[in-house]
């Protein structure tokens, strides 16, 4: 299979216009799967998904929202925000020229997919949200913060995985190798340490915020495509008396679990991925 290529766009925001960077995998076909990442995270956390998804014969594309990986930071930090990323994602979507897309997101990317599948004459066709829903409780979001947007500086890699293993203990237990591509794809090099790959004032927009539980339930309700949730049997933020109603609401809506993780299911092993190309496959 050929390697994936690294390619971009220019978006527009009210301060002008950014570079949003993205990862193309596998061959033309008419529906891409766009794949988005958690808060924090990355689009390398889908190389394993979107290697297999692309073997399979699906092109794959997976951003890094902007202000994360090889997209460039925002010169306001009042942007970064969900109104942004949805725009981003739609100028995405233009560039791939095509009427329909299939969508999976992890967390924050799970949320941006359902803005977009909400709104109407949207392209998605198929919507996987990985472990977040209509609702998210207040406390999920307080332990993020306690992390999230804080700047380290790590003296070598070791040191670097350390805090990867303990921050994201929630993605279940993965094997050394995985543990070590997470990280690497994690950081930037900045003189003699490593740094997260991402802007740390991201959180600014969190942090002047009332944090409170978020109800996103009328959003939800305009989702009208095929849905299939991914749950971490331990998650504190898709929880399983969410991920109930979300399917008691609409008959088109699934749910599967994977024990032994919480929030997120990191979509690295077989166990986790092939359930989730077989979904995806039933709607081609």
């Amino acid at each position: 299979m050929e390697e994936p290529r690294e390619e971009s766009l220019l978006c527009l925001s009210k301060s002008g216009f950014h570079r949003l960077a993205y990862r193309v995998y596998g061959p033309e076909h008419p529906r891409p799967v766009v794949c988005v990442h958690g808060l924090g995270r990355n689009a390398r956390d889908f190389d394993s998904l979107a290697a297999k998804l692309a073997a399979a014969g699906r092109r794959v594309v997976c951003p890094d929202v902007v202000g994360r990986g090889r997209s460039v930071w925002l010169s306001d930090p009042a942007d970064y925000g969900y109104p942004q990323y949805v725009s981003d994602m739609a100028a995405l979507i233009a560039r791939l020229d095509c009427e329909a897309v299939d969508w999976v997101g992890t967390s924050m990317g799970g949320l941006i997919g359902m803005m977009v599948a909400a709104l109407p004459g949207n392209p998605i066709q198929r919507l996987v949200m990985n472990d977040v829903g209509a609702f998210i409780p207040k406390a999920a979001l307080l332990r993020i913060l306690d992390y999230f947007g804080k700047d380290p500086a790590f003296p070598d890699f070791a040191a670097a995985e350390t805090y990867h293993r303990e921050v994201y203990s929630g993605f279940g237990a993965l094997s050394d190798p995985q543990w070590r591509h997470m990280t690497e794809t994690s950081l930037r090099q900045e003189g003699a340490v490593w740094r997260l790959h991402y802007d740390p004032r991201i959180a600014e927009p969190l942090r002047a915020a009332e944090i409170d539980d978020v109800d996103l339930w009328s959003v939800w309700g305009e989702v009208k495509v095929p849905v299939l949730l991914l749950r971490g049997a331990d998650s504190d933020l898709l929880l399983r008396e969410t991920a109930e109603t979300m399917i008691r609401d609409r008959a088109a809506t699934s749910l599967i679990e994977f024990p032994g993780c919480g929030h997120a299911p990191a979509l690295l092993d077989d166990s986790q991925t092939e359930p989730l190309c077989q979904w995806l496959t039933n709607g081609s």
